[in-house]
C-alpha cells in the first residue's frame, strides 16, 4: 500500500497514460545523493524537480542530480534578465505542485506549469524522479518525462 501522496503522483501518472512503479525506501530519498544510492544508479540518472519563479511566474526545471541550474539560462530562454529568476521558497514550492520540497514530482502538480527538461539526461535509458515523498520514486525515460510533461529538452545546467 503506497504512502497517500505517493498514491496521488501514481493516479496522475495513470491520467497521463503512463503506466508507473513507485518505489518506496525506509531510507531518506530527499537528495539526488540518497536517491542513486537507495536506487543503485548513478547521481546523474536523478531528476531534481525545482521551482523557479521567473518574470512572477512559477517555472519547474527537471535537473539531473549532479548539476546545477544556471538561472541566468533560464532566464534567457523567458527573454528577461537573470535577475527576475528566484528560487521558489517551500511555501510557492507547496502552492504551485501540492507537493513539498524533497518529494516533488515532475508532473501531477496543483497548477499547469511551464516545464523545462536538462538535456543531459538523454544519454540514460532510465531516470529516476521523485513520486511525493521523500522516500519514493519512479522510473522514467527521458522522452516519456518530456511528454508527459510537456517539457521542453534545454541545456540547463551551470558549466563548471
Amino acid at each position: 500500500m503506497l504512502h497517500p501522496t505517493a498514491q496521488k503522483v501514481a493516479d496522475a501518472a495513470r491520467e497521463l497514460g503512463l503506466d508507473i512503479t513507485i518505489k518506496e525506501f525506509e531510507e531518506t530519498t530527499r537528495t539526488a545523493e540518497d536517491a542513486a544510492k537507495a536506487i543503485g544508479c548513478t547521481v546523474a540518472q536523478i531528476v531534481k524537480s525545482l521551482l523557479f519563479v521567473v518574470n512572477g511566474q512559477p517555472v519547474m526545471a527537471l535537473v539531473s542530480g549532479p548539476n546545477r541550474l544556471d538561472e541566468g539560462k533560464l532566464a534567457a530562454l523567458y527573454g528577461v534578465g537573470k535577475n527576475k529568476v528566484k528560487r521558489a521558497d517551500a511555501d510557492i514550492v507547496r502552492a504551485a505542485t501540492g507537493f513539498a520540497i524533497g518529494g516533488v514530482p515532475p508532473f501531477g502538480h496543483a497548477t499547469r506549469l511551464p516545464v523545462y527538461i536538462d538535456q543531459d539526461f538523454w544519454q540514460f535509458e532510465v531516470i529516476w524522479a521523485a513520486a511525493g515523498t521523500p522516500n519514493a520514486v519512479f522510473s522514467i525515460t527521458p522522452a516519456e518525462l518530456a511528454q508527459v510533461t510537456g517539457g521542453v529538452a534545454a541545456d540547463l545546467k551551470i558549466l563548471m
